[in-house]
């Protein structure tokens, strides 16, 4: 992780810590609010918050990271996001139907988990370098493969990061908007 830390060396990459998830919650919310605003309704984004926000799942696992950078004197949390080796593909803590029983590096893919840049920082690699560290970490857990349930508005990174499409999810948020989770995968 440090020589990819290094590639975007005004970012610092570290494991998230339990101290960390108010500010990390904090993020997410920064994060949905405007930066799903060019690619979703109002109604649109409030149906596809229900299935996103944290699992600290992550944290307890130790694969979930934070990025942060030094603004004003004072490190500033600007991304978040990691990697799971459990079968649950996304969802917060809050999310029904969660299948966090482990992954089988062997049969099953790992996941790439609840990515979010704040919006301050958008398009200057945030996103890429988490996507970097999740898989190198998957990689060297001895996964093969790497899935994610992107939104409408995470799909142009995953494409651009080498993933592919592989199953389009349809749902209705409860306010009776769809909502859709593109299901996308990657050969590590």
């Amino acid at each position: 992780m440090d020589s990819l830390a290094s590639a975007h060396s005004y970012f610092q990459v570290r494991i998230a810590r339990r101290t960390d998830v108010s500010a990390i919650v904090a993020l997410m919310e920064a994060a949905i609010s405007e930066n799903m605003k060019p690619f979703l309704s109002p109604a649109e984004i409030a149906a596809a918050r229900e299935t996103m926000g944290l699992d600290t799942t992550l944290i307890e696992d130790g694969t979930y990271f934070v990025v942060e950078t030094e603004v004003n004197d004072e490190m500033t949390l600007v991304g978040c996001g990691g990697w799971g080796r459990r079968k649950t593909l996304y969802g917060g803590d809050a999310m029904a139907g969660r299948d966090d029983s482990l992954a089988d590096p062997e049969t099953d893919a790992a996941r790439i988990r609840a990515m979010y840049t704040h919006p301050a920082w958008t398009r200057r690699g945030v996103g890429s370098l988490l996507l970097e560290c999740g898989e190198a970490a998957a990689r060297n857990a001895g996964f093969k493969s790497i899935e994610l349930g992107s939104t409408i508005a995470g799909e142009p990174l995953y494409r651009a990061r080498g993933y592919v499409v592989f199953h389009r999810e349809e749902r209705r948020g409860l306010n009776d908007i769809g909502k859709t989770v593109i299901h996308m995968r990657k050969a590590l």
